[in-house]
């Protein structure tokens, strides 16, 4: 199974970048995560997403979401991480399961994460909650509290189907149970490193964000609709990492209304060595559970 070749190691970056922060400046992302109260969204039986770009970048957002499962009174958090296609083997399969294909013959098909040793295990190279883990480790010890129990899974093709999933009975009992739901994802790419054209490739301070918040929301709407098919293929075309994520907490939870509480964007020349412009956008996001209304799905 090769590795995908131009992809940088985002796992390696990720463990360098812990260990050159510091305690101090790890606290400092901590407190700044304080900005946002979203225990109460939790505690309704909604979500929140936070993103996956680097530590520095990001990390209050990380630590927002943080402080909310810790504030919640919940004993179990789940967290569905993103499954990036770090091989070509993954990569096919994402490719040909939003070209139509069935998803039932493909051997990536399921939920990954630890303790569930039957399975693949590709989960072991991914990157996307290992910062969450490390501010949530740092967190606990701070306020001296063992913490809810923290149970990591990472869906992968759900393909406009979430409730066929293997594994999707697992989710379900935990929710059942009143454990917290977090997720994370990156949910626009944009740029000459992600193919978009010259002449479309927006600086992020220059349009290119207000184009973000456009496409995230779109993203919303329709994971608020339940048309999981129609937001696989948004993510496609808005270069999402959020298709299995979203799909997954949106069957899990029911119609949830989404809120942008922060935008943010990190550049990517320098990973993918392109040029300018080449960017990923993150966002903090609410997904508050609401009532189903008339064209709503399950």
């Amino acid at each position: 199974m090769s590795s995908r070749q131009g992809i940088p190691d985002f796992r390696a970056s990720a463990l360098r970048a812990q260990a050159a922060l510091g305690i101090e400046a790890a606290h400092k992302l901590l407190d700044a995560g304080r900005a946002w109260d979203l225990a109460p969204v939790l505690r309704a039986g909604g979500a929140l997403i936070f993103p996956h770009v680097s530590l520095t970048v990001c990390g209050h957002h990380l630590a927002a979401a943080i402080h909310a499962c810790l504030d919640a009174g919940v004993k179990k958090v789940l967290a569905v991480g993103v499954l990036h296609a770090l091989n070509d083997d993954l990569q096919a399969a994402r490719v040909r399961v939003a070209g139509g294909g069935e998803v039932r013959v493909e051997p990536a098909w399921g939920i990954q994460g630890p303790g569930l040793d039957a399975g693949r295990q590709d989960w072991r190279n991914e990157f996307s909650m290992l910062n969450f883990e490390y501010l949530w480790r740092l967190e606990c010890a701070r306020r001296g509290i063992a913490g809810p129990e923290l149970i990591l899974r990472f869906p992968y093709l759900a393909g406009g189907r979430p409730h066929i999933l293997p594994g999707i009975a697992e989710l379900q009992a935990l929710v059942a149970e009143g454990a917290a739901v977090v997720g994370t994802a990156d949910p626009f790419h944009h740029g000459l490193a992600y193919n978009d054209p010259p002449e479309r490739a927006l600086p992020a301070e220059e349009g290119g964000l207000a184009l973000a918040r456009m496409r995230i929301e779109e993203g919303l709407g329709l994971l608020r609709a339940g048309d999981y098919w129609g937001y696989n293929q948004h993510c496609v075309d808005a270069k999402s990492d959020a298709r299995d994520v979203g799909q997954v907490i949106r069957y899990l939870l029911g119609p949830l209304q989404g809120e942008i509480h922060d935008l943010l964007w990190e550049d990517m020349s320098g990973p993918y060595g392109k040029p300018a412009p080449s960017w990923v956008s993150g966002a903090l996001i609410s997904l508050a559970r609401v009532a189903r209304r008339s064209g709503d799905l399950a």
